[in-house]
């Protein structure tokens, strides 16, 4: 007997057998993977969780998989850090962090990778694929590269070039689009059209993809003792990661791991590429952006695909959405590091400038157990953040050439402080 009974479509509630589809037939809405919760909890516990490899496998019992032969780089299961100088900073009692920079390819997207390209191969899919911004092309030409299997990757051609450079290194072939995210994605799904045996990770597979994002949940609820949190923060570009983490606390309940809470949800994007923010805030339906500019190009997508998702699940959880502006997302990368020793991209410095605000703006309270989804590594675009970094002053190798510098520099922050 398996744990999956198929699909399900999220609007009218058409089932399907689970096959590659993202679809229903009938009015076009999203599908979810619909498993069998008694199953399921029949066969979890506590001690198979904790017996299993430390990576999001360890709850494959959650995931929508048949096979035990997974696409696995060794994703997840990553620490869960109190971040006490950072919580100090922003004012809050209680904050926690997980940093998913540290993953294989130094992105969140490993997670819901690993499991869609397993899932791929399950269906004897030819070839895998995506659209992205980055950080998925890399995760896709990472685990094709494992599987063996070849990859057509999308990508905008405006992206970083750190992004591009590690997408090429793993081999798949990759195809520069002349526009944004929005353009590749709409190109991508007229390529699966015309080739149904390829498995597009983010598009005809994707209601297993979204699953993987469910682990941060899973590794979080683990990591504080088998509880949730009051309150989480995560990055929005098409919604389906702050959706999935917060569906992963609810089925956490379901099967009697963690006892039932109340856990609030609130998202933050770029103000300058919000559709998602921006609705939630106007209590509106959501406006595709056509035109946007922003640093956080791994975050901007103006037709979000699981956008009323996100937007439903804030506003049930009773959170709310940020909508920082370029030049706070800079500041918070900085913040980060400085607090907390992690050099994290602009998408995770949307988060942490959009944890700011919903504080200062009393969203979060004080005194709320809070989490922070770090989702990307800072060194993947070193050429947004360097132009926010003074180059060190070179002096001669002589000590009294290092002692007037230093003298220097003391001056300069008495001064700063001072002001």
């Amino acid at each position: 007997m398996s744990h999956i009974i198929g699909l399900k479509c999220t609007h009218c509630g058409e089932e399907y057998p689970a096959t590659i589809q993202n679809t229903c037939h009938e009015c076009f809405g999203l599908l979810a993977v619909n498993y069998d919760w008694d199953y399921i909890q029949d066969h979890i516990s506590k001690e198979k969780i904790k017996s299993g490899p430390n990576s999001i496998w360890r709850y494959a019992d959650l995931l929508p998989v048949e096979t035990t032969d997974y696409v696995d780089l060794g994703t997840g299961y990553n620490r869960l850090q109190r971040a006490r100088h950072l919580e100090e900073a922003i004012g809050l009692d209680e904050l926690y962090l997980i940093d998913d920079s540290v993953n294989p390819t130094y992105s969140f997207k490993d997670r819901v990778t690993s499991v869609a390209v397993t899932k791929a191969l399950e269906f004897g899919a030819k070839a895998i694929g995506c659209a992205s911004t980055g950080n998925l092309a890399a995760s896709v030409g990472a685990h094709a590269a494992r599987a063996g299997i070849p990859a057509y990757i999308l990508i905008p051609s405006t992206i970083e070039l750190g992004k591009i450079t590690q997408i090429m290194i793993y081999g798949p072939r990759v195809i520069a689009i002349d526009g944004n995210y929005d353009d590749a994605n709409r190109l991508a799904n007229e390529v699966v059209d015309l080739h149904p045996d390829w498995a597009f990770v983010n598009l005809n597979i994707r209601p297993y993809y979204t699953e993987g994002s469910k682990t941060l949940a899973y590794e979080t609820a683990e990591q504080l003792g088998w509880n949730a949190p009051d309150h989480f923060v995560a990055p929005m570009a098409s919604g389906s990661l702050l959706s999935a983490i917060h569906r992963g606390y609810k089925e956490l309940m379901k099967v009697g791991l963690i006892p039932e809470k109340d856990v609030r949800a609130s998202g933050s994007q770029p103000l300058n590429c919000s559709p998602i923010s921006t609705a939630v805030q106007r209590e509106s339906e959501i406006t595709p952006v056509r035109d946007y500019q922003t640093i956080v190009h791994s975050l901007a997508i103006g037709n979000p695909s699981e956008g009323e998702n996100a937007k439903e699940t804030i506003q049930r959880s009773h959170g709310y959405a940020a909508t920082p502006t370029d030049e706070e997302v800079l500041e918070a990368i900085h913040l980060l590091a400085k607090t907390e020793g992690i050099f994290t991209e602009p998408a995770g410095g949307t988060t942490v400038a959009g944890l700011k605000k919903l504080v200062e703006e009393g969203y979060i309270e004080k005194d709320e157990k809070t989490v922070v989804y770090i989702t990307g590594n800072g060194l993947k675009a070193q050429d947004t953040i360097m132009r926010t970094l003074k180059q060190p002053e070179a002096i001669k190798p002589t000590l009294t050439n290092f002692e007037e510098l230093i003298s220097k520099i003391s001056r300069k922050e008495k001064e700063i402080i001072i002001a």
